[in-house]
């Protein structure tokens, strides 16, 4: 487990995008592996600052860093895919927030996959983080923690779901008519109790994962993990 004056990294692989973490100095760095421009968007958690103006373009192959916040800091960050201006206007195929580019706190449109992180927490200056497909997927993504203590291993989603994403999931570019650029969750396609775990599914005895969601083992275990 790292304290807070030691190194802790993290890297983001959206097949794609990187992500370090380093102490003293706590450092993120996001890195595109991705064979196209990704867009980056960073949401802080109620009460938190908003980083790096909340999103930037990525070029493929390239990186970017910049310091996280001295105090508890908890967030999300996603990759923003099929970006561009038309019109005047700029757009993103998936991940959009608010037509911008600096998102600036706000959320993104799902589908996407969510790196979740949260720094400096506990009385032993924890760090946590994950990779989340609560709201869908539209990159793989990886975090792995550098030179910490404790079980602290890379997680995440490698493989590319959008090849075997269920018909009925897919999200398609062009109203519809493109390629397949994110995989909705259950909940957002169906919006049933049951894949939306609410009501009478609101707890871990009877929110269980559907046959349509078969398909995200290829991802698993997509977990979140404690480290100091």
């Amino acid at each position: 487990m790292a304290t807070a004056t030691q190194l802790f990294s993290r890297v983001l692989l959206i097949s794609c995008t990187l992500f370090h973490v380093a102490r003293p100095e706590l450092i993120i760095t996001l890195v595109n592996n991705c064979p196209f421009t990704v867009y980056p968007a960073i949401q802080p958690n109620a009460g938190h600052p908003v980083l790096e103006k909340g999103g930037f373009p990525l070029q493929t192959l390239t990186h970017r860093s910049f310091r996280a916040p001295d105090q508890h800091w908890s967030g999300r960050i996603w990759g923003r895919t099929g970006c561009a201006h038309s019109n005047g206007k700029f757009h993103c195929a998936t991940g959009d927030c608010g037509n911008r580019i600096e998102c600036n706190g706000l959320g993104g449109a799902t589908p996407s996959t969510l790196a979740q992180i949260t720094l400096h927490h506990g009385h032993k200056d924890f760090s946590s983080y994950g990779v989340s497909l609560v709201d869908g997927f539209n990159l793989p993504m990886t975090v792995t923690p550098h030179e910490g203590k404790g079980v602290c291993p890379v997680v995440g989603c490698k493989a590319d779901l959008l090849a075997t994403c269920p018909e009925k999931l897919q999200l398609r570019s062009m109203g519809g008519h493109g390629h397949v650029v994110g995989c909705k969750s259950g909940c957002e396609a169906f919006g049933t109790d049951e894949l939306c775990c609410r009501n009478h599914y609101n707890s871990p005895q009877t929110c269980r994962a559907s046959t349509f969601l078969r398909f995200l083992q290829a991802c698993l275990p997509c977990h979140v993990y404690l480290c100091s």
